[in-house]
């Protein structure tokens, strides 16, 4: 009996379980009764459309619950539990596949409860309900977060337990590999590039002619949302050969020191991003006052004394100001000596610009764009006692500065039509803006106030403590800084917002740091089981080993071997008398006698080596001491 198992090149995830069932087929039998072909097409079967085709006998079975099920009878042997796995299996297909989190939550609690006292989903050994099972969720992009962050400990235990074995995750490194393969082979041979996320045409861009800008308030420490804004201003500024412009939105004195600004230049040349100018925009404070004298005498800007929350109770009500209607002289002697010289008058007011009090966008009704602060700034020092707010500010830097797209997150996009309003008010040449969405992890605080009072509180050691978001802390947590460019590009500019697990950043960083990063093996001391080898080495001796086995440019390292070694309780927990089992760098062995105490944990091990036993035909493959 033999099959044809073909696969597309666009096969769903999903067909994950197949591709395992067909693993443990060929591994059980030396003549590979089933032949796998990955073919470049859209679908496999013009007729049945279908991405997934398993010929038996001439017949074409392209559904994939059907096709499991095919394998099961005809390799009873093999694959255990066809009939008892039935209702695992349709609970995979039905439940597990699905990208909702508080639904898939309900049922990975069931899966984990179900696993609680398991080591398998059916009775003692590998059946078609864990090949399901698996395989689903390891096609379930949701899990990647579950995983690794043990949400559902007896899940994740499982899992990973077949993430070990070859037969799973080969079939997922085979699977990944033949695809790529196949869409490099249809692409002519040349490595296809992710290009389309940046493809977002900046209207009116012109190469050479772009000049983007990051302007990051100096009040706290770059973190990785800035470090999304920075990186995509350089990309589009690189792109069309322009110019990026850093520059410090210092207008709030009560927040900001020179100690933030240097750290966010220092962190940025870390990044490679090194702006064709620095500016900041307190360079700018004589031309926005003298803006701000232009809106009064025309009309579109008044004083107002009104106090705080009965001027946002208004705001928020659409209810017009009894300040509005000011004269013009009024408002620039109140402006001009009061505002400007921070006197007990000019500290009651702040200048709002006359836009709409009534608009719908309430971004529009009436800001306030300048307000008194007695603050001593650090770069001007007490010359100023009133300061433009930052939606007043940027505008009008940003045309100054001969800015042509302002990237910026889409949190101000109701503020973009407030944006526009002062540009055109105060007739200054048109910037393009662009809104891409901020960067959101779930579980983890990036407002710069919010961060400051853990570092005010001393709850942390500073802002390079490792469990923050900042630059400095996720590098000192081992972040490389080619991981870090790679996850905001693979981001790039969309509006999509979306909450983001840590794991995603790491995945990042893993592909960087993966292939030059040394192996060694640890187990935890608390939880290490006593093995005795009753035919292992009389003495105990030692081999050199690699410590990359794909990477010798990394090195060597001694690995000791003796007839006394140690694994993880949780290994060992899961062996029986009788059974064969890989150690990892040394060969099989079979386990002679588990010794538990009377509350069933794991005290000690009996085994034989079994070295010309083949490790192909394991199921358990455990890293081990001596």
């Amino acid at each position: 009996m033999s099959f044809e198992l073909k696969i597309a090149g666009k096969a769903p995830l999903v067909d994950y379980p197949v591709l395992i069932a067909t693993a443990f087929v060929n591994s059980a039998r030396d003549d590979a009764p089933v032949k796998v072909e990955f073919v470049d097409d859209k679908v496999v079967s013009k007729e049945s459309k279908a991405a997934l085709e398993l010929v038996k006998s001439g017949e074409a079975i392209t559904e994939s619950v059907k096709a499991l099920n095919t394998l099961a009878e005809s390799y009873p042997e093999i694959l255990l539990g066809a009939e008892a796995s039935q209702e695992w299996i349709k609970f995979a297909y039905e439940k597990l596949s699905v990208k909702n989190f508080k639904q898939l939550a309900e049922d990975l609690e069931k899966l984990d409860a179900h696993l609680n006292f398991r080591t398998f989903v059916i009775g003692h050994k590998i059946t078609l309900a864990d090949i399901a099972i698996w395989g689903i969720l390891r096609g379930n992009a949701m899990m990647g977060s579950v995983i690794k962050n043990s949400v559902y400990i007896n899940v994740t235990r499982w899992y990973q337990f077949f993430e070990n074995d070859k037969r799973f995750s080969g079939m997922v490194e085979l699977l990944n590999k033949s695809l790529a393969e196949l869409k490099k082979a249809s692409k002519g041979g040349k490595k296809e590039v992710h290009k389309a996320n940046f493809e977002i045409d900046l209207p009116d861009a012109k190469i050479g002619n772009v000049v983007t800008r990051f302007p990051p308030e100096p009040s706290g420490y770059l973190h990785i949302g800035h470090a999304k804004a920075a990186i995509l201003n350089k990309y589009f500024a690189d792109a069309y050969k322009g110019k990026l412009i850093i520059r410090f939105d210092d207008t709030n004195p009560s927040k900001e020191k020179v100690e933030f600004q240097d750290s966010i230049l220092e962190d940025l040349k870390l990044l490679g991003i090194i702006g064709d100018k620095v500016t900041y925009s307190s360079q700018y404070f004589d031309e926005m006052y003298d803006l701000a004298i232009q809106l009064i005498k025309e009309g579109k800007a008044y004083c107002d004394d009104t106090p705080l929350e009965k001027m946002r109770a208004e705001r928020m009500d659409g209810i017009k100001s009894s300040r509005r209607d000011r004269t013009v002289e009024e408002n620039l002697k109140i402006f001009t000596e009061e505002m400007k010289n921070g006197t007990e008058e000019g500290l009651k007011n702040c200048l709002r610009a006359k836009i709409d009090y009534e608009a719908l966008n309430k971004t529009l009704r009436d800001p306030v764009i300048y307000r008194c602060n007695l603050t001593p700034h650090h770069r001007t020092g007490t010359q100023w006692k009133m300061y433009p707010t930052y939606d007043f500010c940027v505008p009008i830097v940003d045309s100054i500065e001969g800015v042509t797209h302002a990237l910026r997150t889409i949190e101000y996009r109701d503020r973009n039509a407030q944006y526009d309003w002062f540009l055109e008010a105060l007739r200054l040449r048109k910037v393009h803006i662009w809104d891409f969405a901020r960067v959101n992890f779930i579980r983890t605080l990036l407002s710069k106030r919010k961060l400051q009072w853990f570092v005010d509180k001393k709850y942390v050691n500073g802002w390079d403590d490792p469990r923050f978001p900042t630059v400095r802390g996720i590098r000192r947590r081992g972040m490389s800084v080619e991981g870090l460019k790679n996850f905001v590009i693979s981001q790039g500019p969309s509006r999509n917002i979306i909450n983001l697990d840590w794991n995603i950043i790491w995945n990042a960083n893993k592909k960087i740091i993966d292939p030059i990063a040394p192996r060694h093996t640890a187990l935890l001391s608390k939880n290490v089981v006593p093995v005795h080898l009753s035919n292992g080495p009389a003495e105990d001796y030692s081999e050199i080993k690699a410590k990359h086995k794909k990477n010798p440019d990394v090195g060597t390292k001694k690995v000791f071997f003796s007839s006394e070694i140690l694994l993880e309780q949780e290994d060992a927990a899961t062996l029986e008398s009788g059974e064969e089992v890989t150690l990892m760098d040394w060969g099989n062995a079979i386990i002679e006698k588990v010794n538990k105490d009377d509350s069933g944990v794991v005290t000690s091990i009996d085994a034989k080596l079994h070295l010309e036993g083949d490790f192909k035909k394991t199921s358990k493959k455990f890293t081990w001491i001596n």
